[in-house]
């Protein structure tokens, strides 16, 4: 095992600012193809060109212009991910301003924090929902005006989004350069972003992420040659989030166009219509395609059950064979041929037919389940960062894939193990830091040069990093065995394909045990499988068939464990986790501490 691994590709030339991509993509490409959105009735998609989407935000910037605006001052944006989400975005950056993201989902006292502690001016805001939050804190707040995308207007302290583009249009009219100005003047190191963490405990942290970090991220995904010009993505993740916010800076890099429907419920039925060529997701999404694509094939029985149990052993040999760098052929590459014909080429249909490339992050993703979607033609790449590193440190490289690993370093950036493993890191997309917290920032970068992840994890013989827990979410049993919960939660999905979602407890407890929930669609497609189709949810948690089959793939599970991390116990709850109960993150990550304490009863019961 190595010590310390840095990215291998050489990195191009890159931008002064994301301001400057912007005007030079539009100049580069203004007539190709850049964004697709659904209308406001959802009868169809709107298209947008770059030149088009630069005239638009240039109208923005000039408007923020109007108001005041003066470079770095915060700008926030309180929305889901829409297109105008983006558009703002690229009106704050052409003005010379810093953008604040704001989860829709975050409460009235924790958006009052942000706005606060960022010195927010301005706030775009989604709706009147959006907007109250604010006004319910006014009187704490300095903000000057709410541009509003779809809510009311009061003619004075809330406008519409077309109000302010009214504004651009009068500015520009009288200092036709004035965008144009404002772009240029935007340095590598200004203040691009203000992104704050959504922790488990205490008020989320500011992170401060520069023009320099984003052009850096869209230079590093450039240098891969993964993605071209001629590329489709589909974009769905919340670009409060880094993960989202990347994307957008390497749409700018290569010029690629995006569609964009924030909608959760809508990514499936999206993908056959958009018909991309790449998507990046969080692992929840792709463990629920899986569970769905498989629960359905199995719940049928007979011999299209036979036929899709056939198809994947087949398919997981070969992509076993072909990972290890051996030849498929004869009576193998046969099989495989059939078995795309019969059910892969399908999947691959259901997610629109043209996918090349499908990119995970923002939590581990479970190697039995990417293997599954190799084999059926799906290739993911598995990539690793935080938002303290502006999101894209880590990504594999398809020429060199190994599942359970998250590839290798960006170009230009160093990872290093620590004594304790923990992942070190250094280079570009590392942050500038915290905002107004000295003390967090020492505990950062101990040393004042690497940034201290948090992660723990180890570097292969090739260089590839794999992250194996969170520092923090390590725990030790009350006889002194440490557990990673993540690692068992992951494979326990791919395991189970009725599972939402998994806890696993054990922090000073002499055995670990489980909260698990049920993923609703697939406990819907088991219940009318089983003659019991329209049963609630609830119910459904409490059936002994289905209890008897979690048991059943708990037992698998603990097969594959170490003695003291076996679970001994578990409860099945009678609904999925969701990010308005406060136990997801936006990113739909499970807030574990959260969800401990508010499921303290049930886990203390398993221990009496």
């Amino acid at each position: 095992m190595a010590n310390v691994t840095t990215g291998r590709e050489t990195l191009g030339a890159t931008a002064e600012s994301v301001a400057h991509m912007i005007v030079d993509r539009a100049h580069a490409t203004p007539n190709n193809e850049a964004f697709r959105a659904p209308t406001a009735d959802d009868s169809s998609w709107r298209s947008l060109t770059w030149k088009q989407t630069y005239d638009d935000a240039e109208k923005i910037a000039a408007g923020l212009l109007s108001l005041g605006l003066e470079p770095e001052q915060r700008v926030s944006i309180a929305s889901g991910t829409s297109l105008d989400w983006i558009l703002a975005d690229y009106g704050i950056m052409l003005a010379g301003g810093a953008t604040t993201t704001v989860y829709p989902t975050t409460n009235d006292s924790d958006v009052a924090y942000i706005l606060s502690d960022s010195n927010t001016r301005f706030v775009f805001a989604e709706d009147d929902t959006q907007v109250e939050k604010i006004r319910m804190h006014k009187d704490e707040l300095t903000i000057e005006k709410i541009i509003t995308f779809d809510g009311t207007s009061d003619g004075d302290w809330v406008i519409t989004f077309d109000a302010l583009r009214a504004l651009g249009d009068a500015h520009l009219k009288a200092n036709p350069d004035a965008v144009k100005e404002s772009a240029a003047s935007v340095k590598a190191d200004s203040l691009a972003t203000l992104i704050y963490t959504s922790g488990t405990t205490g008020k989320p942290k500011g992170v401060e992420l520069t023009h320099s970090n984003w052009t850096y991220e869209g230079a590093f995904v450039e240098s891969l040659n993964i993605i071209n010009i001629e590329d489709v993505q589909f974009l769905w993740l919340p670009l409060a989030h880094s993960f989202g916010k990347v994307l957008l800076s390497l749409q700018l890099q290569v010029g690629f166009v995006t569609a964009v429907d924030g909608r959760v419920p809508n990514i499936v039925d999206n993908l056959a219509v958009v018909k991309p060529t790449f998507m990046a997701a969080v692992p929840r999404i792709y463990e629920k395609v899986y569970a769905r694509v498989a629960q359905t094939a199995l719940s049928e029985g007979g011999a299209k059950a036979k036929i899709f149990t056939w198809a994947f052993k087949v398919g997981i040999e070969a992509a076993e064979k072909e990972l290890n760098g051996e030849k498929v052929g004869g009576t193998l590459a046969m099989k495989r041929n059939i078995a795309d014909k019969l059910v892969f080429s399908k999947i691959r249909e259901r997610l629109g037919g043209r996918m090349r490339y499908m990119i995970s992050g923002s939590a581990a993703l479970n190697k039995d389940i990417a293997l599954w979607f190799y084999a059926a033609g799906l290739t993911i790449l598995e990539g690793y960062g935080l938002t303290e590193t502006s999101a894209a440190t880590c990504v594999m490289r398809p020429d060199r894939i190994k599942f359970g690993t998250v590839g290798e370093p960006a170009a230009g950036t160093e990872i290093k193990i620590a004594g304790d493993g923990e992942i070190l890191i250094r280079g570009p997309g590392v942050m500038r830091g915290y905002r107004n917290l000295p003390d967090v920032n020492a505990e950062a970068f101990p040393d004042g040069r690497w940034f201290a992840s948090g992660d723990i994890g180890e570097i292969d013989e090739m260089g590839r990093v794999k992250i194996t827990d969170r520092k923090k979410d390590l725990v030790k049993t009350s006889s002194g065995k440490y557990i990673a919960p993540s690692a068992i939660e992951s494979q326990f999905k791919a395991i189970s394909g009725l599972v939402g979602n998994m806890v696993v407890h054990a922090n000073d407890r002499n055995f670990a045990s489980a909260l698990i929930t049920l993923d609703p669609d697939a406990a819907a497609a088991w219940a009318a499988e089983h003659g019991k189709a329209g049963a609630s949810l609830t119910d459904i948690s409490k059936d002994p068939e289905l209890v008897k089959e979690i048991s059943a793939s708990v037992d698998e599970l603990n097969s594959r464990l170490n003695k003291w991390e076996t679970i001994k116990k578990f409860e099945i709850l009678d609904r999925d986790f969701t990010v308005e109960e406060g136990e997801l993150t936006p990113s739909l990550k499970v807030k574990r501490k959260a969800v401990e304490t508010k499921y303290r009863d049930i886990l203390d019961a398993m221990y009496s």
